[in-house]
């Protein structure tokens, strides 16, 4: 038994051809159209399977209305309006987002505790979406397997608490009948026993079932989650968008498995940001509204001062009217002394809200240097009137100014009480959550049986491609005529032959399954007509020729590879010769695997390696077959040294003995990239021919099989194509690959 491997050096690869044939494309693709729609269809049913069997997903939709927010003070809309700002409902939805709206509704509904019942694998979450029965109805179980859930389960959990390293882990709880249940952690260790509607508790461990309804021994796995997790996993669910630019509308989506629940969610967390929102604004009437409390006793005082100081001026100077100019420069300086006042009570409005580089405080500051500047131009038209005028004049405007100031501080009072009692918010709930339940977002089955089909069709013609691209075999003669190596003749590729080889569909298929196939009979003799064998016979017609040219009557016949069919070329060629009424020598020199023997129905013993090793005469070795004048040798006895047998002088022997009883001897050998037993043979040898195999040989390895046998002195005739297979692409591929190593294992396998 021997081992030989065979490298060769890298060489530079052969020019590649930048166009690109569409024709051997499609031809390509035409040959493999078995296999594309094969994984097409494949990959179009596992589309149907999934969109049948996905779990379906609905959307609840909402949509919450954001209005206008009034100002603090009364007021402050003159200042706002003047600058645009962002739309409100951009703040809104984050307010939607956020953890004090979402963890409330964690909270309310216990989406921190998730249940999932066990369902069967694959196929047992769609047979219990199927199940139509009534409420308190339990499907019952298929084949005796109640452990896991067939559709009616029900189980509602509002307390449950692990220990912190167990967050997040799964929990096993299995009904153990009339609601009764068993709690087992991660480690399938039993924690705890209950029934419903009484709360339970193991160390660490607290637990509350609602309700629990399901067959004996069915499980439900149970997760407890932190909130924050929870909340988070919300917030990535939760769709909130503004329709429409600074319109003002909200609206909510959130997807779920269960409509009910995507239902509830979405309403709890409408309401929880409505109940938010108004607190929210109750909450800044009120500090408004304590401010304001906070001023009026002092404006009083202020008012209460100015009262008494014109009371006092009038009976210190008695009775004096005012004359009609002072009047109306008074009515002015009351006005402008109101405004003013009012804005001094904006800006702790202002600095609470803004900072002072904001365009509102700044539009405020505009505002009051504009009325500051028009109380200085009315200041010194007072000073033009008498002395006595101006003093009763300032003493009124300020009576009347603070009057003025305290009434609508009063009414300020009471507008803002009157708004903090009965505050609404700027948000609605235009329309609650809804779902339609008819018709679920997900899976879009037709989208997906479209995609599925035309992925697996797109992924059967890259395969395809990619393994015409990296299959290297020869599938052009004129590749291997480029190289200095006529091509003698191509053989197609038998289906007769496979049919005697697998004596049967069954066998037949079966032997396509194996790494070796060898022929078992003669194609020569039991289909004479076969296409094959009449390329054989062109081949013979041209071997006559150049047998005419040789030293001897001895052909050797090699190949570079194992499984290219030299066994199968020499029986049939040495048939074909004998047919036609030449006396033809066939020898199987392959003796480590030569199988010959089985084409004739002959056991090995008693062969080649029996007379190179003295044990069997030539004349005994030579055995007559049922083809004309054909005989034949087998391999022998396997030796366990082929090589150095070959290369005795025994050989030599046989050869010289054989050559002059026969017209032409064939010689079938192993490969030569295998072992050198085709090299030893074929310095002894007139002609000697490959056989290529189509799409199997690249040119490069037919290139150096000729480089090996020429640097052993031993020149090639020719090269047989054999297995040619009818394709659509013909002969149109090129070969821009570089030549790596080649390595083949050829063991004797020591059978019969």
């Amino acid at each position: 038994m021997s081992t030989q491997t065979q490298a060769s050096s890298p060489s530079r690869p052969q020019q590649a051809d930048d166009e690109i044939d569409l024709l051997a494309l499609f031809g390509t693709l035409w040959d493999a159209k078995a296999l594309i729609i094969g994984i097409t269809f494949v990959f179009a049913v596992f589309g149907v399977a999934y969109a049948l069997l996905a779990t379906p997903i609905y959307r609840a939709n909402a949509i919450v209305q954001v209005e206008e927010k009034s100002p603090g003070l009364p007021g402050m809309s003159d200042i706002t309006e003047m600058f645009g700002g962002e739309s409100a409902a951009v703040t809104e939805i984050e307010l939607i987002k956020s953890r004090t709206v979402l963890g409330a509704a964690v909270d309310k509904l216990h989406l921190d505790i998730v249940i999932e019942p066990n369902y069967f694998p694959v196929l047992g979450a769609a047979i219990a979406r199927r199940f139509d029965g009534l409420d308190d109805e339990v499907a019952k179980p298929a084949m005796g397997m109640n452990s896991f859930a067939w559709g009616g389960e029900k189980l509602s959990v509002s307390e449950f608490n692990v220990p912190n390293a167990f967050f997040g882990e799964e929990h096993t709880l299995i009904s153990t009948g009339n609601g009764h249940y068993a709690l087992y952690n991660p480690d399938k260790e039993l924690i705890l026993e209950g029934v419903a509607g009484e709360r339970s508790e193991a160390p660490g461990y607290s637990l509350f079932v609602n309700t629990l309804n399901a067959n004996d021994g069915t499980k439900f796995s149970i997760v407890r989650k932190r909130r924050l997790s929870a909340i988070i996993d919300l917030q990535e669910n939760l769709g909130a968008s503004e329709r429409g630019k600074d319109s003002g509308i909200i609206a909510l989506s959130l997807e779920d498995d269960t409509p009910s629940h995507a239902e509830d969610v979405l309403n709890v967390i409408s309401q929880n940001y409505l109940r938010q929102n108004v607190e929210r604004q109750s909450a800044e009437a009120s500090k408004s509204l304590d401010f304001l409390r906070e001023q009026l006793p002092s404006i009083k005082q202020d008012l209460e001062e100015a009262e008494r100081k014109f009371n006092d001026y009038q009976v210190k100077v008695g009775s004096v009217n005012i004359t009609a100019e002072a009047e109306a420069l008074l009515d002015q300086v009351v006005e402008l002394e109101t405004s003013i006042a009012e804005l001094q009570l904006q800006q702790a409005e202002l600095d609470r809200k803004y900072t002072r580089d904001h365009p509102t405080y700044q539009a405020w500051r505009e505002q009051m240097a504009e009325l500051s500047k028009r109380k200085d131009e009315l200041n010194q038209r007072i000073k033009n009137l008498p002395e006595t005028q101006q003093e009763l004049l300032g003493l009124k405007r300020d009576l009347e100014v603070g009057t003025e100031i305290y009434t609508q501080l009063l009414n300020n009072i009471q507008e803002l009480d009157i708004v903090r009692a009965g505050t609404v918010g700027n948000v609605r709930i235009v329309d609650d959550a809804a779902v339609n339940v008819e018709e679920p977002v997900k899976p879009k089955k037709p989208l997906i049986v479209v995609i599925a089909t035309l992925l697996g069709g797109f992924l059967s013609v890259a395969l395809v491609l990619v393994r015409a691209a990296l299959n290297r075999g020869v599938t052009n003669p004129d590749d291997i005529e480029a190289i200095g190596l006529p091509v003698y003749t191509s053989v197609p590729l038998s289906d007769e032959q496979r049919k005697l080889d697998g004596l049967g569909r069954r066998r037949s298929t079966l032997r396509k399954k194996q790494k070796n196939q060898h022929p078992h009979d003669l194609l020569a003799q039991k289909n004479p007509t076969d296409i094959a064998i009449e390329s054989l016979r062109n081949l013979r017609t041209s071997l006559h020729f150049a047998m005419l040219e040789a030293d001897n009557n001895i052909m050797m016949i090699s190949g570079p590879s194992p499984n290219v069919g030299k066994s199968f070329i020499s029986g049939n060629l040495a048939a074909v010769v004998a047919q036609a009424g030449q006396k033809v020598l066939l020898i199987d020199m392959d003796l480590r695997k030569g199988y010959l023997h089985k084409m004739f129905g002959e056991e090995p013993e008693g062969g080649v390696s029996d007379v190179l090793a003295k044990r069997v005469s030539v004349a005994d070795a030579i055995r007559p077959t049922r083809v004309g004048e054909l005989s034949f040798m087998s391999r022998g006895t396997i030796p366990p040294n082929p090589s150095e047998l070959l290369m005795s002088k025994g050989l030599t022997e046989l050869l010289e003995e054989v050559k002059d009883q026969f017209d032409l001897v064939i010689v079938d050998t192993p490969p030569i990239m295998a072992v050198t037993d085709a090299a030893i043979v074929g310095r002894q040898c007139g002609v000697t021919m490959l056989v290529a195999r189509f799409g199997l040989n690249p040119v490069k390895e037919l290139e150096v099989t000729k480089q090996r046998f020429e640097q052993n002195g031993i020149p090639v005739k020719g090269v047989v194509l054999n297995a040619i297979e009818r394709r659509a692409s013909g002969y149109g591929y090129g070969y821009g690959y570089g030549y790596g190593y080649y390595h083949y294992e050829y063991k004797s396998d020591g059978s019969k």
